[in-house]
């Protein structure tokens, strides 16, 4: 990367600055590779933030299915995480997750986790686990919310054989051809997965992130106290992909211990470690043992800590440093935080970075923990919430007894609840990685990149105002 003209004099934020357009010979956004060559092995470069609100199973398999990689959060209890990384890793590939329910379940329990929405839908199945039938959630906005499921079965909704569907572009075909949005996909009777019209059209878009049995990516994030060692191998174990150790200040001792412990049990999986914000950081973490090393502390939409503690670093500066000193050394950087926009998201692998970490952008979505609410508008939303905040503080330490934990909460910082709003254009997490992909893509070919590596060899980023930033916006209404 190059700064065009200006050398900047202080540190930058994703808003400070821009992209200048280059000689091309990329003909096509789809020619573009956006794999990550960090070991994590995505095709695209998005992670999920470690945060409660933000990654459960449901999103980091969702995920997966596109290329991405979900990290779950250290603060689920030992077996919940072990049962998270194993349920994951038990979801189809090819077809989507269910959204399972029983017939004398009520409309309103199916609305707490299924936006009325196009190409959504759920499945009944009776108390034995025999599939009843399926229903599409735009039916749901009609009926009465103690309407029970079981009563709105009439009729079979068309369903897909996964025999039939051997490949995405046949599923797309075969629905197309039959007037279908949204199906179950039956083998021998039993639901495997539901299909979408979308989902079949992205799956010949997007390159599923799998491990070498073909099982889809996951990663897990570990604190940096307690006993490491064994949550490592307990992970290992069940199957996880990478391992992230986090804590709020990665720059210590007791993180550079804990990158030692993992390392030294061999486990052949990358280890993750941070936040931190230099490049004396990277150097401490790398030469520990990390081979990734997470950047950002303070930008992100839920944290407290610039505010609170004046510590912290503008995003864009800091990923630019670390990301030089990591290349140095043969390591890589996450983005942790501070993107909005896809334009943020492409200045991150700008700057050097191999992937970005999402927090709250993606908490907004059908598949992130959480239930949806509605507020007096009707406008659906979901909580989130900082991870040093009261409410993640009592829910880490809930075990501890009332002293204990009374004094951890009585020094708590962040957003304790946030009101995320579900885009009725974009309600899930795969309408948002398309938005950002198709984003990211196109910076790329500006740049006449092909590849993440290309992309930050050519970026030429400029400096703007304040002005400068907010004649890029859209208008929302005419002048």
């Amino acid at each position: 990367m190059q700064f065009y003209g200006t050398i900047p004099s202080h540190d930058l934020t994703y808003s400070d600055v821009f992209l200048v357009p280059g000689q091309s010979d990329v003909n096509s956004r789809l020619d573009v590779s956006l794999a990550p060559h960090d070991g994590s092995g995505g095709s695209i470069p998005i992670v999920s933030s470690n945060m409660n609100s933000v990654t459960g199973p449901r999103l980091a398999a969702t995920l997966a299915r596109r290329g991405g990689l979900g990290v779950l959060p250290q603060d689920m209890h030992l077996q919940d995480l072990d049962a998270a990384i194993r349920w994951v890793k038990a979801q189809s590939v090819r077809f989507d997750t269910p959204f399972s329910f029983g017939p004398q379940d009520t409309v309103e329990m199916a609305l707490r986790q299924v936006p009325p929405v196009d190409g959504q839908g759920i499945v009944i199945h009776d108390s034995h686990g025999e599939y009843l039938g399926c229903i599409v959630a735009s039916r749901l906005r009609s009926a009465l919310p103690d309407a029970l499921l079981g009563d709105l079965l009439h009729g079979a909704l068309p369903a897909l054989d996964a025999d039939d569907v051997d490949g995405p572009r046949r599923a797309f075909d075969v629905m197309t051809a039959a007037d279908l949005d949204f199906a179950p996909v039956l083998h021998h009777g039993q639901v495997v997965g539901t299909l979408s019209r979308k989902s079949a059209l992205r799956s010949t878009l997007y390159q599923s992130a799998v491990d070498a049995h073909g099982r889809l990516r996951v990663a897990a994030a570990i604190g940096i106290n307690g006993d490491v060692a064994a949550k490592a191998k307990a992970f290992a174990a069940a199957g996880v992909d990478v391992l992230v150790i986090d804590t709020a200040h990665g720059h210590q001792s007791g993180m550079l211990r804990a990158i030692g412990i993992v390392a030294d049990l061999n486990l052949g999986l990358p280890i993750v470690a941070g936040n931190v914000v230099t490049a004396d950081a990277v150097r401490d973490l790398v030469g520990a043992g990390a081979t990734i090393v997470k950047v950002g502390v303070g930008p992100g939409a839920m944290c407290t800590t610039r505010m609170m503690t004046a510590v912290g670093r503008p995003q864009f500066s800091a990923v630019l440093e670390t990301a030089t000193t990591a290349h140095e050394l043969g390591a890589h950087v996450w983005a942790d935080g501070g993107v909005r926009y896809p334009r943020d998201v492409a200045l991150a692998l700008a700057a050097g970075a191999s992937a970005v970490m999402i927090g709250s952008w993606f908490a907004g979505t059908a598949e992130a923990p959480g239930t949806l609410n509605t507020d007096a508008a009707g406008a659906l939303y979901k909580e989130s919430w900082g991870m040093a905040s009261t409410k993640a503080v009592q829910e880490r330490f809930g075990r501890l007894d009332p002293y204990e934990l009374a004094r951890k909460t009585l020094f708590a910082e962040g957003i304790s609840s946030s009101k995320i709003y579900l885009d009725p254009l974009r309600p899930s997490v795969e309408d948002l990685l398309d938005m950002i992909t198709s984003g990211v893509r196109s910076s790329f070919t500006y740049a006449g990149a092909s590849s993440i590596e290309e992309f930050h060899a050519k970026a030429l980023v400029g400096i703007q105002s304040a002005a400068g930033y907010e004649e890029g916006k859209a208008l929302p209404v005419s002048w």
